[in-house]
């Protein structure tokens, strides 16, 4: 998280200090750096420009407008598994050309919606789903481009919760299934069977799972091909990990030796989805502490004005992030690790909770840090991904606002809810 750094006891971001965009904002508030989220897109397209693979942003990551208007800008394409993230897509810039229609459960109304911006492509993830696509575009006059979205059966090793290319898993069409699709492809007779699309889940810390899934779709492609199918594009999803830990893990470079060769083999044109790996460690989380507790067993608390419905992952995935004061003369650990977060002389050992009502509003659990009074702040790291998207408004909790820096600059990319935010759509009867 180069991005974001200490200097003289205090957090940057880029060249602004978090405490003072603080001091107008408020806490909870959600701070991305624009470079950033630049360096992680332009290290994708970097590692696989070989193939001139086409990058589509996955919306569902971080769907902020400006977020996606820059990354637009760059040329980015958009993943997007709704009406409306396409929506927000095309707001921001981004161009129908570039964008691919996800989701296990487009309903018809989206379907057209894509269809009438003249979208490149839906991935496709069930007969009854290419028979809606077909029939929709047939009303419309127009041909649909389709990537059948192969279920490989991998197991990429990811938390049960965001494995996706399982036989077990919701997503995607089994081969056997699939080769149906092709058997009856001309019956589908305004759509157009030009891609296959696998995503395995995430974030996958090894280029194997990929490896092993290319494998399977290797021979598939090779099935459509004889069967008269003109397969051009090979989509290979996202998944692509960060580090949570502050730990090395593998980069673009990494995985791109070991998926080009089987781009090249099936002489296809490669799309990616990626979105944990531009947004996520280019956005922290700041929050202010409320309380400190302690009860009578010795458990210590720090009860914080962020919680669940502003970062789900913990709660839901049980997902680990690095939690440190923004302003400290205790160095943050290069590397921290569940296991290895113990008590040192100076530190506490706490559970960073939330005000929410249900015990799953827990931050980090029997966490080292420095200790924290009333109205410190705490940075909690590589938030910039699944982090405002899977906001809620649970116990009429206003949602944050969303702030953008670029070098020395900052910029509100979203207002902070108010109390009557929460009521708007609402009538009293």
């Amino acid at each position: 998280m180069d991005a974001f750094h200490y200097d003289g006891n205090t957090l940057y971001c880029e060249r602004v200090k978090i405490k003072d965009i603080v001091s107008e904002t408020g806490t909870p508030v959600y701070i991305y750096s624009k470079n950033a989220i630049l360096t992680r897109f332009n290290e994708l397209k970097t590692a696989f420009q070989e193939v001139d693979a086409t990058i589509c942003f996955s919306v569902k990551s971080n769907s902020n407008l400006s977020v996606c208007k820059i990354l637009a800008d760059e040329g980015s394409g958009f993943d997007v598994v709704s009406g409306g993230e396409l929506f927000r897509a095309l707001k921001a810039g981004g161009k129908p050309s570039k964008i691919v229609f996800a989701g296990v459960g487009k309903t018809d109304k989206e379907i057209q919606y894509a269809l009438e911006n003249d979208i490149f492509m839906f991935n496709v993830e069930s007969i009854a789903e290419i028979e809606h696509i077909n029939a929709a575009a047939c009303r419309a006059g127009k041909t649909a481009k389709v990537a059948l979205r192969i279920n490989p059966d991998i197991d990429a090793k990811t938390h049960a919760k965001t494995t996706t290319g399982k036989k077990e898993n919701k997503f995607g069409i089994d081969l056997i299934v699939a080769e149906t699709i092709i058997e009856k492809a001309k019956a589908y007779t305004n759509v157009t069977i030009c891609g296959i699309h696998v995503h395995l889940g995430s974030p996958i810390y090894s280029a194997d799972p990929y490896v092993n899934a290319l494998k399977k779709i290797t021979m598939f492609m090779e099935k459509c091909r004889n069967a008269g199918i003109n397969i051009q594009y090979l989509n290979i999803g996202g998944g692509y990990c960060i580090s949570y830990t502050g730990e090395k893990v593998i980069e673009p470079k990494d995985y791109s030796t070991q998926i080009l060769p089987f781009a090249k083999e099936m002489k296809c044109r490669v799309i990616m989805e990626p979105g944990r790996f531009i947004t996520g460690n280019s956005g922290i989380l700041v929050t202010s502490v409320i309380y400190n507790k302690q009860n009578s067993h010795g458990k210590k608390f720090v009860i914080c004005d962020a919680a669940m419905n502003d970062l789900l992952r913990p709660a839901l995935y049980d997902a680990f992030h690095r939690i440190w004061p923004v302003n400290t003369s205790v160095a943050m650990p290069d590397v921290e690790t569940p296991d290895t977060s113990v008590a040192k002389q100076g530190m506490d050992l706490v559970d960073i909770v939330g005000p929410v009502c249900e015990s799953s509003d827990v931050f980090a659990k029997d966490r080292a840090i420095p200790p924290v009074n009333e109205g410190d702040l705490l940075a909690i790291f590589s938030a910039g991904a699944y982090g405002f998207t899977m906001s809620s408004s649970y116990n009429s909790r206003p949602r944050s606002c969303e702030i953008l820096v670029d070098r020395d600059k900052y910029i509100v990319i979203r207002k902070r809810e108010t109390y009557e935010d929460l009521i708007a759509g609402e009538e009293l009867v």
